[in-house]
């Protein structure tokens, strides 16, 4: 894979959390579009305060993960990484990994992020997709051509929340969910001390 590529969904990874598609949500009947691409456009604002803020990094890692749980609908993104092993979990077990996915993310992909000082974003389009809202997006990191970027979201969960993202037409949490898969296989399917894992884990 490219080296480049890779840098780019390091950069996202970080900021979506993600989904796929059995996650997909079900209905978004009041959402409208402008509201759409103003929740993206926070988004991509907020990041890009928090990449050039200067605070040191386990400040930046506090903040990414509050910004995830702030935009991001934790819930299905957390369940769609997990996979079919979420269908068995209890609820503690669900809130639990929920927890510690939000903050594994924060630390693997915020450590990449200074490297993206300077990138910048713009909100192209908006318009429905299948049950919910696909946000259009450019970045631009230094030194490189611009990049498309879709937004997946949502209002399923009461509020407008993204769900998903697609960097130049790849899903970037199918890597993630296989990387979660890996983890449990590796521990023998015991989802607790793979929870446990995360914790530190990123």
């Amino acid at each position: 894979m490219p080296i480049f590529l890779t840098d780019r969904r390091a950069f996202l990874a970080g900021m979506a959390g993600l989904g796929c598609a059995a996650a997909l949500p079900t209905a978004s009947v009041a959402m409208t579009q402008a509201q759409a691409r103003s929740l993206i456009d926070r988004v991509m604002a907020d990041v890009h305060s928090i990449i050039n803020s200067g605070v040191s990094e386990a400040r930046m890692f506090d903040r990414f993960e509050t910004l995830f749980s702030q935009y991001g609908d934790v819930p299905i993104i957390a369940r769609s990484a997990l996979g079919p092993p979420a269908r068995a979990a209890s609820a503690s077990q669900m809130s639990a990994f929920t927890d510690a996915f939000g903050g594994y993310l924060a630390r693997k992909y915020g450590r990449q992020f200074r490297r993206f000082i300077g990138a910048t974003a713009q909100v192209n389009d908006a318009h429905p997709l299948q049950s919910f809202w696909e946000v259009e997006t450019t970045m631009t990191l230094r030194g490189e051509a611009p990049f498309e970027v879709r937004w997946h979201v949502s209002d399923r969960s009461g509020a407008n929340r993204f769900f998903n993202i697609i960097i130049e037409g790849v899903n970037v949490l199918a890597a993630e969910r296989q990387e979660i898969g890996t983890m449990l296989e590796r521990r023998g399917g015991n989802l607790d001390r793979m929870i446990q894992d995360l914790r530190s884990a990123g």
